[in-house]
């Protein structure tokens, strides 16, 4: 799957990284998976958005998609612009997209995602025999973190 395209574009070069890592398709990979991204964002301000945003992902994968299945996995990619913004995506085996109806009472994964990412910075993206869903989040600390700090 091509996931370059829903990266974000910046005018001038800043220092970056990528790094793409794949997982068993089991939900005690998610631990794994949230461990090495908190790894490459430490001293990032929005790690901790970061973190919990791939972690929703990770479970969504292994729950809801066909890399649950055996000998499935999932692969996480991230891009790090240092001082500008985090992307992050974690594609998945595919299969059958089953959304739930909208529960007033509780957020899903992706309802955190779509909170936390904000308007026009977190997408799905489905190709055949996978699919991706991603976000971004500014370098900056993100709303997690200023709910935490005003609490």
């Amino acid at each position: 799957m091509t996931w370059a395209s829903v990266l974000p574009r910046i005018a001038t070069p800043v220092p970056s990284q990528a790094c793409s890592h794949s997982y068993p398709g089991t939900p005690d990979q998610a631990a794994q998976a949230r461990a090495l991204l908190a790894c490459l964002l430490h001293g990032c301000p929005a790690a901790d958005d970061a973190v919990l945003l791939c972690s929703e992902l990770c479970a969504n994968a292994t729950v809801h998609s066909d890399s649950r299945r055996p000998g499935g996995e999932f692969t996480v990619h991230t891009k790090i612009a240092h001082g500008h913004w985090v992307w992050c995506g974690v594609e998945d085996d595919g299969g059958r997209w089953v959304k739930r109806p909208p529960d007033p009472g509780r957020m899903h994964g992706l309802d955190i995602v779509a909170a936390l990412a904000g308007h026009g910075c977190w997408g799905v993206v489905t190709e055949t025999g996978g699919r991706l869903v991603w976000f971004r989040l500014a370098w900056q600390a993100g709303a997690a973190a200023r709910m935490l700090a005003a609490s």
